[in-house]
């Protein structure tokens, strides 16, 4: 048996249902071109596969650090491109590696500021008491 026949296919309400991306969401990536070529059903169905989703769940991480629709997009195409844009490709990940890392560092000096006032207020609230 070939493997395109062995191999599972989810309608787009599986694809959903699975991901949390709306319908609307998923026809908009594979019209910007983010979504790999889907296959589609003799009926014009699109049927989605294991390796979509794992695409799917990528793209989530990407979404996560804060990368662009336009970086996502230009990734996207890097890879369909071939294994010759591995370097751009990975200049890409690496540049959205230090965006991550500063807004941690941000957000690291923004939590100690909040524990900080945090601890204030209980140390306040914790000699008010005494007091009473």
């Amino acid at each position: 048996m070939s493997r395109s026949l062995t191999q599972t296919r989810y309608t787009i309400s599986e694809v959903e249902a699975r991901t949390g991306l709306t319908q609307h969401t998923l026809r908009w990536y594979e019209r910007i071109g983010l979504m790999p070529h889907v296959d589609r059903s003799h009926s014009g169905q699109r049927r989605f596969s294991d390796g979509d989703l794992n695409w799917l769940a990528f793209v989530g991480k990407l979404r996560a650090t804060g990368m662009s629709v336009a970086d996502m997009v230009r990734y996207a195409e890097l890879v369909r491109e071939g294994e010759h844009t591995v370097d751009e490709r990975r200049e890409l990940l690496e540049r959205t590696r230090r965006d991550v890392r500063a807004r941690l560092s941000e957000l690291t000096d923004a939590l100690a500021v909040l524990d900080y006032k945090i601890d204030l207020y209980a140390m306040k609230e914790i000699a008010g008491k005494a007091q009473s």
